[in-house]
């Protein structure tokens, strides 16, 4: 009973230790070759150890709930990465954890290009997470003109 009581000490002290220092989850980003590589996402993502956060949609509210940038894309993509960035900072992450990526545009022909270029700046684009790009009638609200979901994998 008491060596039995040591060792369930033992795995709880190194338990304790991994988890204190934030072992980072293993995260392989892969383009299979029988697939068309794409430059802007991976096809597959594949997760080891961490925990799983999912992040809603955000859009361009600000943290007063104003929309940020009407009817001006750019800005728009802007305050959503930078809603998106507090949103992985509220459980310890940053875009380096994100996995997936779900975006919805509005005029997808027009705003893609520009969010390329917003999204750049804040993901690593040599490990793109898997996304997804889908054009939509409308958003909750007429004033938005995008939304990005992602999800993350964090220790």
């Amino acid at each position: 009973m008491k060596s039995s009581m040591f060792v369930f000490i033992v795995l709880l002290l190194a338990y304790q230790v991994v988890q204190a220092q934030g072992a980072m989850p293993e995260l392989k980003f892969i383009n299979p070759p029988t697939l068309y590589k794409p430059p802007t996402y991976s096809h597959v993502v594949e997760t080891k150890g961490g925990r799983m956060i999912f992040i809603a949609g955000q859009v361009s509210n600000d943290t007063t709930g104003k929309v940020v940038g009407k009817g001006d894309f750019k800005a728009q993509t802007r305050q959503v990465f930078q809603n998106l960035k507090a949103a992985l900072a509220a459980v310890g992450a940053d875009f380096s954890h994100v996995v997936k990526m779900n975006s919805y545009f509005t005029n997808m022909a027009e705003q893609l290009p520009v969010f390329r270029q917003i999204r750049n700046e804040y993901l690593n684009m040599n490990a793109p997470p898997a996304s997804t790009a889908v054009e939509v009638r409308r958003l909750a609200s007429e004033d938005y003109l995008l939304e990005v979901e992602v999800i993350a994998v964090v220790p």
